[in-house]
């Protein structure tokens, strides 16, 4: 629970104060023989505020037994958001209850940022817990007027819809309980679904999505999700998210220890699905359209092999190189779709694609692929606002020379060097031409090393997509 005031009317567990290095200002409301205290606290433990510093004291101020914590940001001239989103997690990730903030300097009162911390901080999967985790209630104190926070609460509320599917184990979360979900939001926050069976899906002739599910008892299922709001307007975004709702490699299965967390591998679905419920309840002024491809990459006799040729819904054949690599096959099927059943305007997809972006960029940041340099700045700059790290990687031509096939028109993987650049060009001949942002979140997905996040799911994209499709 997050609320911005203008006017203190009640007492709270904690009050935090915000200050610079240098700049420790003591609160004018208080008794003569308090500040003297704190003063003598703050000179004592040579308490400046130092980024991350903190110093608490406890008094009696009348009746009122008042605890409050002293929070430094380090230096003015060094302080940037992102300093302010990882001191204040750690600071509230420690704390229960009640807590106000408050700071003399206006850069340490930024309720958009802070909102979006409360929510970091708030956030717990506890569905199968029998002790829930506790919600931490955050003012920020502001005087003047009323400050309008409500995109911020929104953003926060999508984002934690997409960190739930994917903290959700693939028991819970299939194909089938994904298109369930995504119809259930549909309805809650207004955007149109429809979901296309595995009979559908084969009358499309999405073959390489059929074969990468095939193997599982849960068939796979095409999530269509359309939110038509641009009246005049005849740009229509498509929003691409894989949704392979667990990975087990199928016959090139993965070590054990690679297993645990392919319950996120549908994180880019989660994504574009929050972003939809944003976008909608926001009431964007644009046409969006999501797709996500939900299947399982599961094991049997009937699994598809390396080796195989699969005919793509766009006419390629694809030679099926490491069955590992199926989070290409579903989006080539997906992105075919976008472009020419739903004839959207651009696309962007969204996947843990590659480990080799990991190898790349670690777990801090996000790979982005793109055909189109006005788009990719776009997209630059959403992300930047809520702190979300994107680094473009290159797509030039002459890593097409590793799909090359001898008995088929592409290979699907490329070998182990530049590997998520091949992958990407991979995908990028199935958007035919159009203008085309790949972001690969196999390392910002979940359990990131970013430091305003819990260990789980993280939500990536959601907020960068939403504001991606509204400030274009």
């Amino acid at each position: 629970m997050f609320k911005v005031i203008n006017k203190i009317e009640k007492g709270y567990d904690l009050n935090i104060v915000l200050c610079f290095e240098g700049q420790v200002n003591i609160c004018e409301h208080i008794s003569s023989t308090n500040k003297d205290l704190i003063e003598k606290l703050i000179n004592k433990k040579e308490f400046t505020g130092k980024k991350g510093e903190t110093l608490k004291v406890e008094f009696l101020e009348g009746t009122y037994l008042i605890s409050m914590i002293f929070v430094g940001m380090g230096k003015e001239e060094e302080f940037n958001l992102d300093t302010y989103r990882e001191v204040m997690f750690d600071v509230l990730s420690k704390e229960k209850g009640s807590v106000l903030i408050s700071a003399e300097n206006e850069k340490l009162l930024n309720y958009n940022v802070l909102g979006e911390i409360s929510s970091n901080v708030n956030y717990n999967f506890d569905t199968f817990k029998e002790k829930k985790g506790e919600t931490l209630e955050i003012e920020l104190f502001i005087p003047g007027e009323e400050k309008d926070f409500s995109e911020t609460i929104l953003l926060g509320e999508a984002t934690d819809i997409a960190r739930d599917l994917v903290d959700q184990p693939a028991n819970v979360i299939n194909p089938i309980t994904l298109a369930e979900k995504a119809v259930e939001l549909g309805k809650k926050y207004g955007f149109e679904v429809e979901i296309l069976d595995e009979k559908e899906i084969e009358k499309l002739d999405m073959n390489l999505l059929l074969a990468v599910g095939r193997a599982s008892i849960t068939k796979p299922r095409l999530i269509v999700m359309r939110y038509l709001n641009g009246k005049d307007n005849n740009e229509k975004i498509g929003l691409v998210g894989k949704g392979l709702t667990y990975d087990t490699g199928g016959l090139c299965i993965k070590p054990a220890d690679s297993m645990f967390e392919m319950k996120s591998d549908m994180a880019g679905a989660a994504s574009v699905i929050g972003a939809m419920c944003a976008i909608a309840k926001g009431k964007v002024e644009k046409n969006v359209v999501a797709i996500v491809p939900a299947c399982e990459n599961a094991i049997n006799e009937n699994a598809y092999r390396p080796g195989d040729i699969i005919k793509s819904m766009n006419g390629k054949t694809v030679e099926i190189i490491n069955t590992d690599a199926e989070g290409r096959l579903a989006l080539a099927d997906a992105l075919t779709y976008a472009v020419r059943n739903e004839k959207v305007t651009e696309v962007v997809d969204l996947a843990t694609l590659t480990g080799a972006i990991l190898v790349a960029l670690g777990t801090i940041t996000t790979g982005v692929f793109s055909n189109n340099d006005e788009k990719y700045a776009m997209l630059e700059k959403s992300s930047k606002l809520y702190g979300e790290k994107v680094w473009r990687m290159p797509i030039f031509d002459e890593y097409s020379e590793l799909l090359k096939s001898t008995v088929a028109d592409v290979k699907h993987t490329g070998g182990r060097m530049g590997g998520s650049i091949t992958a990407a060009k991979f995908l990028e001949g199935f958007v035919e031409g159009l203008p085309w942002i790949h972001m690969d979140i196999a390392g910002t997905a979940f359990n990131s090393g970013v430091k305003w996040f819990k260990k789980g799911a993280t939500g990536v994209g959601v907020k960068a997509l939403y504001s991606y499709v509204k400030n274009r």
